[in-house]
């Protein structure tokens, strides 16, 4: 998802899409990986002084909410990056400095084979490591 289509669903939403939107949103989509609010507040400080806290955890959570950007968990810190697909997708995700890769694969044909009698209603599946990148280093 690119700069353009999230300013389009915030509209179709209902949402204004203000200057501050827009800067977030061009963060997100310049960043590989996951990414935490204090990340987003570090960029955005350099260009919005004083910036609350407030305003980027509502914004943040609005995008997730309207499916702008996808969440995980890492070490009890919520993680927010740009929805990179409309379609059932899982991830590799660094642990060193948060680059993902799409993992086209679910293990979840096989899992619900064994738990034939439960009623799944959603999951996760993440793989975490370390890529390439970090591994040379």
């Amino acid at each position: 998802m690119n700069v353009n289509e999230a300013i389009k669903i915030l509209k179709e939403k209902g949402y204004k899409a203000t200057g501050r939107r827009k800067d977030i949103l061009t963060y997100f989509s310049q960043e590989d990986g996951y990414r935490s609010a204090k990340d987003l507040i570090q960029y955005l400080e350099k260009q919005n002084e004083g910036i609350s806290f407030d305003t980027i955890y509502r914004n943040l959570h609005l995008y997730n909410e309207v499916g702008i950007l996808e969440t995980t968990e890492l070490n009890g810190e919520k993680l927010f990056r740009m929805n990179c697909s409309n379609e059932h997708h899982h991830h590799f995700i660094c642990n060193l400095c948060g680059r993902t890769k799409e993992i086209d694969v679910c293990p979840m044909d096989e899992v619900k084979q064994m738990l034939a009698n439960y009623m799944i209603e959603d999951h996760k599946f993440e793989i975490y490591g370390l890529c390439p990148a970090c591994q040379e280093a």
